[in-house]
């Protein structure tokens, strides 16, 4: 075919497409064969005016998303769960942690009479809060389980720091060999160091915090329920009571066990980091939960609520919206 003829054939093949007729078949000389082909393709692409608003569109989306990565919901260097304590004389256990685990002081803000409203510690990978505790949030000792490369020099350096033995390290049947002390404050550490594969479990951090409460398989239900948490381990005595649970929340594994023996019932503080401190908020109220602070924008940069569980621990619900450089 003349160079001049395949030309017009062409026109013609595009005003056919162009035109949209039922009869409209495929060009029978090959050249155009395969023309054809791409240009019903793209003749219902998108005019040039809807592509610039889709890409404005997408521009907007784009700039949402960089927002929403650049202020996580869990703020840097912190987990889904980190314990609060609340004790009277919270620089000293301060000055306890440091010389007993290596603890590193992140933050601290300082009341006028010289006492603790709020403090960051790191020990290990994990960070711990703590407070001097008063009228409006009494003293609220914790349960630890710590995780450390040497239980043995850990639980002697506890020691030196003033603690009180509880269980000298021992070879457990779990795997760990562990030690338990108890603190000036009345905080129960429980020191471990796992014998193969550790020196932590995987999926566990450096500091674990484990709620002790008589009823502790309602207060899992009431957990999984408020929170949504995966329950992963569950051990009974032959009772049937919960000698220790793990539940995962978020990134972060809580731990449980019955009260008994050493360990008497001691409600604590949980700070807790969610995708939507409001929609957990109300989740715990459904689940049996007592409001103790409304869902609000705080000055530190989260969103957050406060509840008391059935069994009595302080759950610090929040959701961290914007960095705030208060540290």
């Amino acid at each position: 075919m003349a160079e001049r003829d395949l030309i017009d054939r062409l026109d013609e093949v595009v005003e056919t497409i162009l035109t949209r007729p039922a009869s409209a078949e495929v060009p029978a000389e090959p050249e155009l064969a395969a023309l054809w082909r791409i240009a019903v393709d793209l003749v219902d692409l998108p005019t040039e005016g809807f592509r610039e608003t889709l890409a404005a569109d997408l521009e907007r989306k784009a700039e949402g998303m960089k927002q929403t990565t650049a202020t996580p919901y869990v703020p840097t260097d912190f987990g889904s769960i980190t314990p609060y304590v609340i004790v009277r004389g919270a620089d000293k256990l301060i000055g306890f942690m440091k010389q007993a685990f290596g603890a590193e002081e992140v933050f601290r803000m300082s009341q006028p009479d010289g006492t603790i409203g709020h403090a960051e510690v790191r020990i290990g990978d994990s960070m711990l809060e703590l407070s001097d505790g008063g009228e409006a949030w009494p003293p609220r000792p914790a349960a630890i389980h710590l995780y450390v490369p040497d239980a043995d020099a850990s639980y002697a350096s506890a020691m030196a720091a003033g603690a009180t033995s509880l269980i000298a390290p021992t070879d457990m049947p779990y795997g760990d060999r562990e030690a338990d002390i108890t603190d000036p404050f009345g905080n129960i550490w429980y020191i471990g160091t796992r014998k193969q594969g550790g020196p932590v479990p995987e999926g566990l951090r450096t500091v674990t915090p484990t709620l002790h409460v008589k009823g502790t398989d309602r207060l899992i239900d009431f957990i999984k329920q408020a929170f949504g948490a995966e329950e992963l381990d569950r051990t009974l005595a032959p009772n049937g009571v919960v000698m220790h649970a793990q539940l995962k929340l978020g990134d972060s594994i809580l731990e449980l066990g019955e009260a008994g023996g050493f360990v008497s019932p001691m409600p604590c503080s949980i700070h807790y980091y969610v995708q939507d401190a409001d929609a957990a908020y109300a989740s715990a109220l459904r689940a049996g939960a007592t409001s103790l602070g409304e869902p609000s924008d705080r000055p530190y940069g989260d969103r957050a609520a406060e509840v008391a569980d059935p069994f009595g621990n302080h759950w610090f619900i929040a959701t961290h919206v914007k960095d705030v450089r208060y540290r």
